[in-house]
């Protein structure tokens, strides 16, 4: 028969007006929302908005005050002894010794989980096969990169092959490569059907991995949906327009008559030696098929028989940054 928690019936997690209160205090002010299996979903929000204790909730490490959390169907209070055979918890620092091999440390996790004998010895195969850590294997973690020894620490946090894997900022203090690393390792989590829930402060890291967003803001959800959804909310794509200088502005803004100009403005990212170069944002409801239009009509002369210095041209869309600092209270 199969094992009840591996049925796509119900979601792998699911919050149910979460409250969690410190007192006078509510770090979490009833939130819900859910995730599918083998999904990556990106918990966003200010320092202080809930992210880091709705995550202690899921994973049995605090008791809600009200409301229901549910990891495969079991209940995070009343059943929580099944809920953390099903969960496996990295922090924002890797839980590792430094002064174990990489092997040596995947053998502790096992042998913490029950794991013994020819078992624990294949699974540290699997795990060293599936993170690419055959050439430090051997070699003491305290003298490897913080992406490697992130990826050993999330290596053992699978040493029991969990439903759900819980990580609050997996990526804090890395470097850009390390940083990849870990992306990497997480986008397989998703290929192997492994629900993520990660909780980040980078929101190009949300961005690229995350299948679906719940923003917090004051241990509230204010928003939620997939990244591309989200940054709809934000606005429309637009065209910008770099020209030499404020004539050649003019002259473009003539030209673009009927396009819906919604900004002009000097560009600061222009050389001081340089005449000061002007930019123009034109709305591109229809995407690249409107700065084609775009182009095409600055290809053109005006009244005066003269056309547009261009300096550069491109479609922008909306970023999480700036669905971040619209929907929230974090400082700009």
């Amino acid at each position: 028969m199969t094992d009840d928690t591996r049925t796509p019936d119900f979601p792998t997690v699911e919050v149910t007006d979460l409250v969690k209160s410190y007192g006078g205090v509510r770090a979490l002010a009833g939130i819900s929302f859910t995730v599918a299996r083998g999904e990556v979903l990106g918990l966003l929000g200010p320092n202080g908005s809930g992210k880091t204790t709705t995550v202690s909730v899921l994973s049995t490490l605090q008791r809600p005050t009200s409301g229901t959390a549910r990891i495969c169907g079991h209940d995070v209070v009343a059943d929580a002894a099944r809920v953390r055979e099903l969960i496996s918890l990295t922090g924002q620092y890797a839980a590792v010794d430094p002064g174990l091999t990489a092997a040596e440390n995947l053998a502790v996790f096992g042998r913490l989980t029950g794991l013994r004998g020819r078992h624990l010895t294949s699974r540290i195969d699997d795990l060293v096969d599936q993170f690419d850590l055959g050439a430090v294997r051997g070699r003491r973690v305290g003298h490897l990169s913080g992406g490697m020894r992130r990826r050993v620490d999330i290596a053992g946090a699978l040493v029991t092959r969990p439903e759900v894997v819980f990580l609050d900022e997996p990526t804090t203090g890395l470097d850009p490569r390390s940083r990849a690393a870990v992306w990497d390792t997480v986008a397989g989590l998703r290929d192997a059907g492994i629900t993520v829930v990660l909780t980040t402060q980078y929101l190009e890291e949300a961005d690229r991995l995350a299948d679906r967003i719940v923003l917090l803001d004051r241990g509230a959800v204010v928003a939620t949906g997939s990244p591309g959804q989200l940054k709809s909310r934000a606005g429309g794509a637009v065209c910008e327009i770099t020209v030499a200088d404020g004539e050649n502005a003019a002259r473009a803004t003539a030209l673009l008559t009927g396009f819906d100009v919604v900004d002009t403005g000097d560009d600061p990212s222009g050389p001081p030696t340089e005449p000061g170069r002007a930019r123009l944002v034109v709305r591109a409801p229809d995407g690249v098929t409107t700065v084609g239009e775009v182009i095409a009509r600055l290809d053109g002369v005006g009244d005066d028989g003269r056309g547009v210095e261009v300096v550069d041209i491109g479609l922008r869309r909306p970023s999480l940054d700036e669905v971040f600092l619209q929907l929230t209270d974090a400082p700009a």
